[in-house]
């Protein structure tokens, strides 16, 4: 009996080992110290570039030339290799970018890269992008691997306490992704061309659910006009939202499209043929838009048109009245607010045919 209670013992205090030993081996997820995660998006277009990284702090030590060495640097483990920096701390930077860009005016297909830097001496350091993304900081750097390297200029900067990536200087086709740290800054132009990434992504979406309306191939047609690219292509895309819903929205861009193209006549065609199936606020909406541009005769056409195919309406007569006084026609002006509010109009319509009244003296 004694043997046996010695072996249930022998076996309990094993089984306490492997317990112990098994919860050693999966530890609960603690918060990372001394340099925290964290990431950055930048939108440039429709396009994302996602930076990845971590944060070290300088805590009062010298960091270029000693923490960071400069030039390339022969680490005490990993592949033996000459490095740069990791660009962060533990695993190393890496950079996304959802569709073909550049950097530093270098192609660079779309893709996510391990970032790294190497710093000089002189102020001047150099981007390296490397098709290893996952590795732990650069102990296992291979040069083959680069996809790119640049020559960049650093700049000085006030004190960064804890490595900052930001992006500023953003335009539309493109952004400055910033490297901050200490008192140097690492900048990196990226670009992307996007109208064309625009447009292709618009022919693939096309091909879905969002082609089964005439709204998509109407923004698509609408994106062309008004960044002025690719007008045959826009033409086709207006035609098939004609087919889907011939309207006064479909036929002014595809007019508009035409006129952009010097195709006068044929632009002038379709913009009658938009005005004769135009309802109260399309026409109304047109109205001011000629004014807006100066054009207050076609303005005044326009907002009068309205005010005969829908003679009951307040907000007509108010427009019009604003049309002859941005002109300078006070008679007509006066006669048309007056009008308005001889229709019980809403209060916002009467609220603006007062204030006019009041300013052109005749209330």
């Amino acid at each position: 009996m004694r043997q046996l209670h010695a072996i249930g013992v022998k076996m309990q205090l094993l089984l306490i080992t492997f317990i112990s030993s098994t919860v050693i081996a999966q530890p609960i997820t603690t918060p990372r110290t001394p340099s925290p995660a964290a990431s950055v998006v930048q939108t440039i277009g429709i396009s994302t570039v996602t930076v990845k990284y971590s944060r070290p702090s300088v805590k009062g030590r010298e960091i270029w030339g000693q923490l960071v060495p400069y030039g390339w640097n022969v680490q005490n483990f990993g592949n033996g290799n000459s490095a740069p920096w990791r660009a962060g701390a533990n695993e190393n930077t890496t950079i996304k970018f959802s569709h073909d860009a550049k950097v530093e005016g270098k192609p660079v297909p779309a893709g996510e890269y391990g970032l790294f830097f190497v710093i000089n001496q002189d102020k001047t350091g150099e981007l390296i992008l490397s098709k290893d993304n996952r590795s732990w900081g650069s102990f296992f750097y291979e040069p083959d691997h680069d996809l790119l390297r640049a020559r960049i200029q650093l700049r000085e900067i006030p004190l960064t306490e804890m490595l900052t990536y930001d992006f500023i200087d953003n335009t539309k086709n493109s952004s400055e992704l910033v490297l901050n740290w200490e008192k140097k800054q690492f900048p990196v132009k990226i670009e992307f061309d996007v109208d064309n990434i625009v447009l292709a992504n618009a022919a693939e979406e096309l091909k879905g659910s969002t082609g089964f309306n005439w709204q998509g191939y109407a923004s698509a047609a609408n994106y062309t006009l008004q960044n002025k690219i690719n007008y045959e292509q826009g033409l086709k895309w207006i035609d098939q939202a004609i087919a889907i819903n011939n309207s006064f929205s479909t036929l002014s861009v595809k007019s508009n499209i035409l006129r952009t193209m010097g195709k006068t006549d044929e632009a002038d065609k379709i913009l009658n043929d938009a005005i004769a199936i135009a309802n109260e606020g399309e026409l109304n909406i047109y109205g001011y838009q000629m004014l807006n541009a100066g054009q207050h005769d076609k303005a005044i056409e326009i907002l009068t048109l309205n005010t005969k195919r829908f003679p009951k309406s307040a907000n007509c007569f108010d427009s019009l009245g604003e049309a002859f006084a941005t002109k300078g026609d006070k008679k007509n002006a006066i006669l048309n607010f007056k009008k308005s509010l001889t229709m019980n109009p809403p209060a916002n319509v009467k609220a603006n045919s007062e204030k006019f009244l009041k300013q052109l003296g005749a209330l």
